[in-house]
């Protein structure tokens, strides 16, 4: 700052100037309309900006706004729009923030039918460690189709064939009424299954007949008495519906595990009440653990219940791995009792949620690797993994995210936020408070109404199609007649600008039998499964203090 300005500055600070311009704006415009011209406009605009000048440095709130009444809004101004300004502008194609610009328009082509190749080559760093490929044959293959299936409880009188692609579990109150019903006309459409999420079936999930799975959470919504226990007869009333192919017990999700919530009373409507079985206008609350089972051995015992009250249809759960004693804990309550969940769908931490705490967010939850990896191994080394299939969710929107998850042992993949992107979703970030932008995330009427659902629906059934495509090319390169058929050993890892590693030479993977033989694979399992029983979900010894068991 020069010199006289500095001297200026201490008698009449100058943060405080665009106040003093509104003010003298103010009295020459009213002086102007008195005496000239007719400038009361601009006496209404100076006036107003001088009255929240003089609000500004009364209010004791901002300490920016006290010093620098008026102008000081443009810094909450432009912290608001901070996240567009950078989307548009500054971001990076290959930004994941959390999905990139590149992944986003993905998302987008697939779902408007526009195309969707590439010019003048790759834009990844093919030689920075963590690049990854899947290596073709010489041999391709030709497929007749794209519509991959696996079959889901062939053992139950009424299996599942699902599609390799399916929507993941999505809420109504957590998506808006017209996203739902968009959602499902896009699986009945191209055939594949929308996951209802723990908000149980709302009347959108029905209107246009797609196959659902019924997600039952910790707050038993749809099957739940008024204290909030499981009720039977409301669950069967519901399983029996034909449109509903499987039943998923929620034991945790990706993006915040081991978190219960809240929806408030305010936001629970009428609609809402209804769909969830509680009273409109009070706080709904999804508790963190289930009270219908307590240990693995009851969880086993009510998958049993759950399967005889829907009429033996396919019955698994879904969790995000956290400690690992837990998990085999569960594992050994399937070796116990001889009752096998049909299907087990492993949430990495990197799944996403309208509202989530940040630290869990960021730092609760086994990501999707190594989550889907220890569940796969526990599975093969019990020789139960044929008899159980699993799902996979975790930032899947590609055909080679697809790939990638069967390499590590899924048969099948979910996505939320990727036909989110289908439906119009643009990444706003916006989802927790109602604005949202697009129409997706939101119970405002009006904003839903941006949402336009025929349109939305083929979107979703273009973006399902074209990714299948997409998947079938990769399998006929890989000279392989099924996504099934990928393994870690046509997954390559760049571990160094100057080492690459197959999957299967880089991750740990467990021989079929190898726990039946007493062999305890890898330092997880030679920690943890001796810790595990089939009675508690407690270990049966603590962990030494400062022991990090890795």
């Amino acid at each position: 700052m020069l010199p006289w300005l500095r001297k200026v500055d201490d008698y009449f600070p100058l943060r405080y100037l665009s106040w003093w311009l509104c003010g003298l704006g103010a009295v020459l415009s009213a002086v102007g309309t008195w005496y000239f011209w007719p400038a009361w406009p601009w006496f209404i605009l100076f006036m107003g900006l001088s009255l929240q000048g003089f609000r500004d440095v009364r209010q004791t709130k901002r300490a920016v706004l006290r010093n620098y009444p008026v102008i000081g809004h443009l810094r909450f101004l432009l912290e608001y729009i901070r996240p567009e300004m950078r989307q548009y502008f500054i971001e990076s194609d290959n930004e994941a923030t959390p999905f990139s610009r590149q992944q986003r328009s993905l998302v987008y082509q697939r779902a408007k039918g526009d195309p969707d190749k590439r010019p003048f080559g790759t834009q990844k760093d093919v030689g920075a460690a963590g690049y990854e490929w899947i290596n073709h044959s010489m041999q391709p293959t030709q497929l007749p189709g794209h519509d991959f299936r696996v079959t889901i409880g062939g053992e139950r009188a009424q299996p599942y064939s699902a599609s390799v692609f399916n929507i993941s579990a999505m809420s109504f109150g957590a998506l808006s009424a017209n996203a739902i019903l968009a959602l499902n006309a896009g699986a009945k459409a191209g055939g594949f299954a929308h996951d209802t999420g723990e908000g149980s079936i709302s009347p959108y999930h029905r209107e246009n007949g797609g196959d659902l799975i019924w997600e039952i959470g910790s707050g038993y919504f749809g099957c739940r008495t008024p204290a909030g226990r499981f009720d039977p007869e409301k669950f069967a009333l519901n399983a029996r519906d034909p449109q509903v192919k499987l039943i998923e017990i929620k034991l945790s999700q990706g993006a915040k595990p081991g978190h219960g919530g809240v929806l408030p009373g305010a936001k629970v409507t009428p609609e809402i009440a209804l769909t969830r079985g509680v009273p409109a206008g009070e706080d709904c609350n999804s508790p963190a653990a289930h009270s219908a089972f307590a240990t693995p051995v009851e969880l086993m015992q009510f998958i049993v219940e759950l399967r005889r009250l829907s009429g033996d249809k396919p019955v698994g759960f879904k969790l995000c791995i956290g400690h690992p004693w837990e998990w085999f804990a569960v594992a050994k309550a399937m070796q116990e009792t001889g009752i096998l969940p049909d299907f087990i769908v492993v949430d990495g931490g990197e799944g996403g949620t309208g509202a989530a705490p940040l630290e869990f967010t960021d730092h609760v939850g086994a990501p999707l690797q190594e989550g889907l990896l220890l569940v796969h191994n526990t599975l093969e080394g019990l020789g139960l993994r044929e008899r159980v299939r699993i799902g996979s969710a975790g930032k899947i929107v590609s055909a080679f995210d697809i790939a990638r998850a069967m390499a590590l042992g899924a048969d099948w993949c979910n996505s939320a936020r990727g036909f989110m992107f289908a439906l119009g979703c643009i990444q706003a970030q916006a989802c927790h408070t109602g604005r949202c932008p697009t129409g997706v995330t939101t119970q405002d009427p009006l904003r839903q109404q941006a949402l336009v659902v025929p349109d939305k629906a083929e979107r979703v059934y273009r973006f399902h199609r074209n990714t299948l495509h997409a998947l079938q090319e990769l399998v006929q390169a890989a000279g392989l007649l099924h996504p099934g058929e990928i393994s870690a050993n046509h997954i390559v890892h760049r571990v160094s600008p100057h080492e690459v590693r197959l999957l299967t030479n880089l991750l740990p993977f467990v021989r079929p039998g190898a726990l039946l033989e007493g062999e305890l694979p890898g330092a997880v399992f030679k920690t943890y499964w001796p810790m595990a029983s089939a009675r508690s979900f407690e270990p049966v010894r603590p962990l030494r203090r400062g022991f990090l068991g890795v």
